[in-house]
Formats: structure tokens, sequence, C-alpha cells
């Protein structure tokens, strides 16, 4: 019996890629519109990653043998947000660093005026201007990026692999 095998890693980088090119896209998208600082719209990325999940998963099963049980479509899942928050991490560092220098002032200022319009006392929002600061360090926001984006992606494929995922039935019983 023969049985048509693909690899999920192959699959993996492929979704991966393609998820860190849309997510650069986006993040452009929402930079140019002044959307930045929405953090309403970093729930429409995570609906976007599931499609892509979705779709990475439907791959795999066209192109094997029909089948995914679920650790493949969490492991699937989780290499694509890896993928996908690597190569948009980088593409963020290269951003503000050296396209849009101007990006982190605006972010740390909007952080101000929220705390501002709290109410909070200027020695209370100095306190926390100062640790924000420490946090929003290039290099500190490509940390959290990366582990965030893994850290969802992999509750999103919790949820997508429950979807998407076909036994053999020779496993069913099992």
């Amino acid at each position: 019996m023969e049985e048509n095998q693909v690899s999920t890693g192959k699959i993996s980088i492929r979704y991966g890629l393609i998820s860190g090119l849309l997510a650069i896209a986006f993040m452009v998208v929402v930079d140019l519109t002044g959307l930045t600082g929405n953090s309403s719209i970093q729930y429409l990325w995570y609906l976007v990653l599931a499609g892509i999940i979705f779709m990475a998963h439907k791959s795999f099963k066209e192109e094997g043998d029909g089948f995914m049980n679920y650790g493949q479509g969490i492991g699937i899942g989780a290499l694509v947000s890896l993928i996908s928050s690597v190569i948009s991490s980088v593409f963020f560092y290269i951003y503000v660093s050296f396209i849009n220098t101007e990006y982190m002032t605006v972010i740390i200022d909007m952080q101000r005026a929220k705390l501002e319009e709290q109410g909070m006392a200027d020695a209370q929002i100095e306190q926390a201007m100062e640790m924000t600061e420490k946090f929003m360090s290039p290099v500190m926001m490509v940390v959290f990026g990366i582990i965030g984006t893994v850290f969802f992606g992999v509750l999103i494929s919790l949820l997508v692999s429950a979807i998407t995922q076909k036994k053999r039935p020779e496993n069913l019983m099992a």
C-alpha cells in the first residue's frame, strides 16, 4: 500500500513564508493608514493567521493522503506561526530602525496619551512611561512579537486543528 507522504515542514515553510509576507504588508498598510496602536487591528491579523493555518491544513491533506491528525495540525500551525513571526519581526526591526524611525515615538506618545486620559497623576505617568520605554525598544518588540505570535498561533492551531483534522479510518476507534 503506497501512501502519498508530504512533510509537515514543507507545508509549514510554504505557508509560513506566505504568512510572513502578508504580515509585513498588513503592518505597512496599518502604519500608512494611521491605524498604528489600534489594538482591534491586532485581532484582525489573528483572523488572517487562522485562515492561513486553515489553508496549510487543507494543503497538507490534499498533497498527502487526505488525512491529518490533531498533532500534525498543531505542529503545522505552530511552525507557520514561528516562521511568519521571525520574518515579520526581522522586517519590523528594519522598518522601525531605518525606514520609519519615528514609529516607536508615535507608539510611546499614544501610550502616554492613554494614561493621561485615564486621569493618572504625572508621577505615575512618568513611572509607567519609564517602564514602557524599556520594553518598547525595537529588539524587545521583536522578541515579544515572536513570542506573542507563536503563542497565539498555537492557540489558534488548537482550535483550527480540531476542525480540520481527519483521522485515518483505522484510527477512528482509538
